[in-house]
């Protein structure tokens, strides 16, 4: 039996600002996510919304992976599509 994917997502959270990543767990406000990347700032898109459909533009600010990150206090976690997700894995971050 094939194993199923594991979401891409993005997380808003309360005092840790936003971040996108493959999500590993989620217990209550705690979110537990892999290959993780913090959004400093985005252009092309008005809410995390629309970053989770069509990601992010030029000029957005996204972090460099981290393997994993623990945020303690999510607040909204939104489902990102395939389309989103490559666009922000490949984002610049320099």
């Amino acid at each position: 039996m094939a194993s199923k994917a594991k979401a891409y997502v993005v997380v808003r959270t309360r005092s840790a600002g936003v971040h996108v990543g493959v999500l590993e767990s989620r217990k209550g406000l705690e979110v537990v996510l892999s290959k993780a990347r913090r959004l400093w700032s985005w252009k092309g898109a008005n809410t995390l919304s629309e970053v989770s459909l069509h990601g992010v533009a030029a000029g957005s600010k996204v972090s460099e992976a981290v393997s994993s990150v623990t945020l303690t206090e999510a607040i909204e976690v939104i489902p990102a599509t395939a389309k989103a997700r490559k666009n922000l894995e490949s984002a610049s971050w320099a």
